[in-house]
C-alpha cells in the first residue's frame, strides 16, 4: 500500500498531474478541491465551520482509504514554514504511516507567471468552481506567495518545519514549468516504480 502526497503552490498542476498519475497506476486521486467545492456551497471560505469540516472530512477519507488498502494520491497546499500545516499534514498521513505503507512526497514547482497563466485554463475552471472569480483567484495565487511552498532558493530550508516531515519519507521535486502534465506524471510514476533515482 502506498500514499503519495503531491504538494506545491496554487495552480502548479497538483490535481491535473495527480489525475495523470492515477490513470497510469493503481492509485486513486483525492485532490484538494474534492472537499472544498461542496463545502463552499454552504460555508464561506476560511470560516470556522468550513475549516473544521474540511479538516475532518479530509482526515476521514484518508483514514478509510488506508483501512481499505487503497493506494492514494493526496494533493495539498501547505506552508513549509507553518507548524500548524505540518501538524495537520502529519495527521492526514498517519493512517498510512501507522500501517507501514510507503509514503512519498512529490513537490511541484513553477514560477509565478506560469501559475497565473494556468490559473485561467478551462480545465481548472471547469473542475474548480471557486476559481471562476478570476480576480479573486489571481489575487489568491499572488497572496499565497507570502508562504514558503517550495524548497528551492530557501537558504534556511533545512530549518523549515516542513523539512522535518519531508526528510522522514521518500521525496521528489519536479519543476513543471516546461513539462506537460503527461511528462510530469510519467516522471513521477517512473520514480515511484523505481525506474529512476530520487532527484
Amino acid at each position: 500500500m502506498q500514499l503519495v502526497v503531491i504538494f506545491g503552490p496554487p495552480a502548479v498542476g497538483k490535481m491535473t498531474i495527480g489525475r495523470r498519475v492515477a490513470e497510469r497506476s493503481s492509485f486513486r486521486l483525492f485532490h484538494n478541491h474534492a472537499m472544498i467545492e461542496p463545502l463552499l456551497e454552504v460555508f464561506d471560505y476560511g470560516t470556522p465551520p468550513f475549516v473544521r469540516l474540511l479538516r475532518e472530512m479530509r482526515l476521514q477519507v484518508v483514514q478509510e482509504a488506508a483501512a481499505s488498502g487503497t493506494d492514494l494520491v493526496l494533493t495539498y497546499v501547505w506552508g513549509l514554514e507553518l507548524e500548524g500545516d505540518v501538524e495537520e499534514l502529519s495527521q492526514q498521513i498517519a493512517a498510512y504511516v501507522n500501517r507501514g505503507a510507503v509514503v512519498s512526497f512529490v513537490e511541484l514547482a513553477a514560477d509565478l507567471q506560469t501559475r497565473l497563466e494556468r490559473n485561467r485554463t478551462e480545465h481548472r475552471l471547469t473542475e474548480k468552481r471557486s476559481k471562476r472569480d478570476l480576480a479573486w483567484s489571481d489575487s489568491n495565487v499572488r497572496d499565497m506567495e507570502r508562504h514558503v511552498m517550495n524548497t528551492d532558493l530557501q537558504p534556511e530550508r533545512d530549518n523549515l518545519p516542513g523539512m522535518r516531515l519531508l526528510v522522514q519519507h521518500r521525496y521528489l521535486r519536479v519543476d513543471t514549468s516546461r513539462l506537460t502534465p503527461e511528462q510530469s506524471a510519467e516522471r513521477i510514476v517512473e520514480w515511484l516504480t523505481g525506474s529512476t533515482a530520487d532527484r
